[in-house]
């Protein structure tokens, strides 16, 4: 199962993320473990300066905005 972590604030943008992810791994039917980390300590831990951030079994894969169909869909596949 992949460990998936959403970054941010608890903003539209990174609810946003989260869904997508969960819909997107529904789909492909692949089993996910999505969180939503929203400590600012712990965001920066990861270097993060914008988020949305997408952590994917501890290591960043995207920050700064959501993230495209295509590049979640590449995640859940690799592995």
């Amino acid at each position: 199962m992949k460990q998936i972590k959403v970054l941010g604030s608890g903003c539209k943008k990174c609810t946003k993320t989260a869904e997508l992810i969960n819909k997107l791994a529904l789909e492909k039917g692949v089993s996910v473990n999505v969180t939503k980390e929203t400590d600012p300590q712990v965001i920066m831990a990861y270097g993060v300066m914008s988020t949305p951030a997408v952590v994917v079994d501890e290591q960043l894969v995207h920050s700064g905005s959501i993230p495209h169909t295509e590049q979640i869909q590449a995640w859940l596949s690799e592995g």
